[in-house]
């Protein structure tokens, strides 16, 4: 059920003071969720620019129905931003205030004015979503909700992909090695789908939304989302030179591929029915292929 707008502004209230109105439309961007552009006069005839997430269970569309199971949890990304992006200095968007009860599960952010990361061709920027990421991950978290990179996560992954690409299976002993590296790794709070279009840009300010499978695993996964589709290896030895503020070893770089082949075969198991929008489409298959190739 949609919350009425009378619910809103009972939620909001308590956080923002007295509102006169709120005018609220679905926004262009579509999120694993519906979301809503809010705009709100406050009584003192000032204005504020929200998105509303209702990430309830009962009201989420299709397309979150097809994630794996082991993956919903409505209070993740709720708690990210209560216990883990709050009172920091990323950059990410302020969290106004947060609903988790009565299987109301709501989320009301600033709304930040920019483009995605993948509509600029502006390498300088892409570089500085990397820097961003180094700071993420210096990051303390210990929630509970978090995504856990752990044997049973990588094992789950690997047996959804099977199950819908079975020709895959020669791949076992590949993967079973690169995720036995990634266990290996230092384990730090991650995005967990950090892809351009999960990026926002204001001015220099490096604005990452849709947390909803924020985790704890290596670093490194975030930086094989962001590099994921285009880029060369020439690019990524680039990205992850502004990451580590260093040029990479061969070390980093094969730590890098890991992830990549990883990122790759858990796409590859999201659901027999899941489909990327046509922008973002990539064929996750052959890149698995090639990555396993340089892996054996």
């Amino acid at each position: 059920m949609i919350p009425s707008t009378q619910d809103l502004e009972r939620t909001l209230e308590a956080a923002v003071g007295p509102i006169q109105r709120i005018e609220r439309q679905r926004c262009p961007y579509s999120s694993s969720y519906e979301i809503e552009e809010l705009d709100i006069l406050l009584a003192d005839g000032s204005s504020l620019a929200m998105i509303f997430k209702n990430v309830s269970p009962e009201t989420a569309p299709d397309k979150v129905r097809v994630k794996p199971d082991f993956l919903n949890n409505p209070l993740r990304e709720i708690e990210t931003y209560r216990a883990v992006l709050s009172g920091r200095t990323l950059g990410t968007a302020k969290c106004f205030a947060s609903v988790a009860e009565n299987g109301r599960y709501w989320i009301f952010l600033e709304r930040i004015a920019g483009p995605h990361l993948w509509q600029t061709g502006d390498r300088d920027s892409w570089h500085n979503a990397a820097r961003w990421l180094a700071r993420l991950h210096q990051q303390p978290a210990s929630m509970a909700h978090l995504v856990r990179y752990d044997q049973s996560y990588y094992r789950r992954c690997w047996d959804r992909a099977v199950a819908v690409h079975p020709e895959l299976l020669s791949l076992a002993p590949v993967y079973a090695r690169a995720t036995g590296h990634l266990l290996e790794l230092p384990a730090t709070f991650i995005h967990g789908e950090f892809f351009a279009s999960n990026v926002l840009l204001s001015g220099e300010r490096i604005c990452p939304v849709d947390w909803e499978l924020a985790g704890c695993g290596p670093g490194l996964i975030d930086m094989a989302a962001l590099t994921a589709g285009k880029w060369t290896a020439e690019d990524r030895r680039e990205f992850l030179a502004a990451y580590s503020g260093a040029p990479p070893g061969d070390a980093m770089l094969r730590s890098l591929d890991c992830c990549r082949f990883h990122l790759a075969i858990s796409l590859l198991g999201w659901s027999v029915d899941w489909r990327p929008p046509v922008a973002h489409a990539h064929d996750w298959k052959k890149e698995a292929l090639q990555i396993a190739e340089g892996l054996r």
